[in-house]
């Protein structure tokens, strides 16, 4: 009689591990796919906003006009029939666009875009007490993640923009000083910042980062870790009023967070969006690729406990972090800025500020009532 050979142990353990992955993503997709529908759910009991909207788009980003098609036939659906579309172009931005949509008399401005768009919208709406809607259709889509307002799924997108479910949040503002021209800050939601971090994004190829993502700012920091460091002078005024200067800092990076956390990783785990503080972090490297692994240690450190600042096993890094209203620089040399992932060129003279809960942001989940009965008044219109 023939005996039915037995699969090597190996090949079972091999079995075993791929039926247990298997179970895990369909457990994930059901997870996702049930939290999708709840989502839905709530989103579709919230009552509509018959108003005049706005609809920002970036008409670069894949599938710009299926999106526009998209937000057609909601409305239609949806019985909204005062709506608008202005596109960016090279030469009218998205902060163009929103004084526009205001000056026709829109109430509700919506961005469909990325970041970028994002941003230069909130611009416009910052103390203006028109609400902000977001369809993200972006690479990273940060601020939208931050505010958990879906990502993928433009229809509960949507939902959450024409419906009645605000927060107030801050904005931030970096202003080129040295910038005689300039007539306002520039914005930011999530982080703004001057030195290694901007060089890293203006050398991220743009092709790649559409097919890989934010992955591809990897790569542009890899061209970066050689430069030489920045040095200057900073004076932060922190929520007391009382003003903090260090003379000739020398740093890899400053950096100044409304959001802190980004894909993978928490870059500022005491950033809050609507406490009208700034976290401002400085970086510093020092022995080489050394330097950089430790700082990479001091970045999981941080995502790891939630707590901010370098590791105690750090060497060769440093991340020092001071929260504050605002901060002023002056530096040595001119040196690269951005705000959100957008580049501003190169500067000398810098400050940044925050205008506290000074945008409204449709969100999925508004502030709860408190245990009064009583809605936060600057956290709802």
């Amino acid at each position: 009689m023939i005996q039915p050979q037995q699969l090597p142990v190996p090949a079972i353990i091999a079995i075993v591990g791929a039926a247990v992955l298997v179970l895990l993503i369909v457990i994930m997709i059901a997870l996702r796919l049930r939290r999708r529908l709840k989502r839905v759910r709530k989103l579709n009991e919230r009552d509509d906003d018959q108003v005049r909207y706005a609809f920002i788009i970036n008409p670069s980003k894949p599938q710009a006009e299926q999106h526009r098609e998209h937000i057609r036939e909601f409305c239609r659906a949806k019985g909204l029939t005062s709506i608008e579309f202005i596109d960016t172009q090279l030469d009218k931005d998205g902060r163009a666009c929103a004084l526009e949509a205001l000056d026709h008399g829109a109430d509700v401005v919506v961005a469909v875009g990325g970041d970028g768009t994002v941003r230069t919208v909130a611009s416009a709406l910052s103390g203006t007490g028109h609400a902000l809607g977001i369809i993200p259709i972006g690479t990273g889509n940060l601020f939208a993640r931050n505010m958990g307002i879906p990502i993928g799924d433009v229809d509960a997108a949507l939902l959450t923009a024409t419906s009645h479910g605000s927060r107030h949040v801050d904005i931030g503002r970096l202003s080129l000083l040295d910038d005689r021209k300039a007539d306002h800050g520039h914005a930011f939601l999530i982080i703004a910042g001057i030195g290694f971090d901007a060089a890293m994004i203006d050398d991220t190829n743009p092709k790649l980062k559409k097919n890989i993502s934010w992955l591809a700012y990897f790569v542009g920091g890899i061209k970066n870790l050689f430069k030489p460091k920045y040095k200057g002078d900073v004076t932060i005024l922190d929520a007391n009023g009382e003003r903090h200067t260090k003379l000739g800092l020398s740093f890899r990076t400053f950096m100044a967070g409304n959001c802190g956390q980004i894909p993978v990783f928490s870059l500022m785990p005491n950033a809050i969006y609507d406490d009208g503080i700034l976290d401002f972090e400085v970086i510093d490297t020092s022995g080489g690729i050394l330097g950089w692994a430790n700082l990479f240690g001091d970045v999981v450190h941080q995502t790891i406990t939630g707590k901010a600042g370098s590791s105690p096993l750090s060497t060769n890094s440093t991340i020092d972090q001071i929260q504050g209203v605002s901060a002023e620089i002056t530096l040595e040399r001119p040196v690269l800025a951005q705000v959100d992932g957008d580049m501003l060129g190169r500067t000398k003279h810098i400050r940044f500020s925050v205008e506290r809960r000074s945008l409204c942001v449709r969100v999925p989940e508004p502030w709860p009532v408190d245990a009064t009965g009583v809605i936060p008044p600057v956290a709802v219109l």
